[in-house]
């Protein structure tokens, strides 16, 4: 059992945390710009993400590492169908296709589903840890934005079950604690690790593709302006900090 593995994934993801941060289009959304076209176009890939992801957790729901931090009240891909019918109409399903960003994180999750499932617990921290954490704070922002109607177009973000900041909270020392308890030795510690890094950079791969989308909406100097300058990341900076944690745990 590797103790600590909560702590060693977000101490040893801090500079990718940091780098996806620094995006430009994740500094335009922090900055209340969220243009309708790329958020769609993003909800439509991560459709495709979180459908493979849950699909492969939920056949090992029984696997000895990757079922200990199976929980379906987690699960995406319902609430991103919602959003999906709300930014594309009911024959939402004809108009999707995942980008080449999209399709190369959807293969990388069935290569280490089928090589090494263990792998998968990197996948599910990285993505549900954020959902939990930052994204709430993303959901208020697209919300004032894109000027949504109050019952559409975030349900990406929404929990239903963990519904209010305490309880998100208490799931995540719940789920801290599960990382904890898996049967994983260092050398499977470190390589869960190492899966979560490259999570972060698939994740960056797939929002890096909208930034053009961004740029053609607020134009060439806004977008410049916006994005020239990098900023220490929230893993990185001392306790205390009041900037959003966009992907890692709190």
């Amino acid at each position: 059992m590797s103790e600590n593995l909560a702590s060693k994934l977000r101490e040893g993801t801090k500079h990718s945390h940091t780098m996806a941060e620094n995006t430009a289009f994740m500094k335009c959304f922090l900055k209340g710009i969220v243009e309708p076209e790329p958020f769609r176009k993003l909800i439509a890939n991560l459709y495709f993400v979180y459908s493979t992801l849950e699909e492969e957790l939920q056949q090992r729901c029984n696997h000895p590492v990757v079922g200990q931090i199976y929980f379906p009240e987690l699960n995406r891909k319902a609430n991103l169908e919602k959003d999906l019918t709300y930014y594309y109409g009911r024959n939402w399903r004809e108009q999707i296709v995942p980008s080449e960003a999209g399709k190369a994180y959807v293969t990388r999750i069935q290569e280490v589903a089928k090589i090494e499932p263990a792998l998968l617990v990197a996948h599910a921290y990285v993505r549900y840890m954020g959902d939990l954490s930052g994204g709430q704070s993303l959901k208020k922002i697209a919300r004032s934005s894109m000027d949504l109607l109050p019952d559409g177009g975030t349900a990406f973000y929404e929990f239903e079950q963990i519904p209010t900041p305490e309880a998100r909270k208490a799931f995540k020392a719940k789920y801290r604690q599960a990382l904890n308890s898996l049967a994983v030795d260092d050398i499977l510690a470190t390589k869960i690790i190492a899966e979560a890094n490259y999570v972060f950079e698939l994740n960056r791969n797939l929002i890096q593709e909208l930034e053009a989308d961004v740029k053609a909406a607020i134009g060439d100097r806004v977008f410049d302006l916006i994005t020239r300058q990098d900023k220490p990341g929230s893993t990185e900076r001392p306790p205390g900090n009041t900037s959003v944690e966009l992907i890692a745990a709190e």
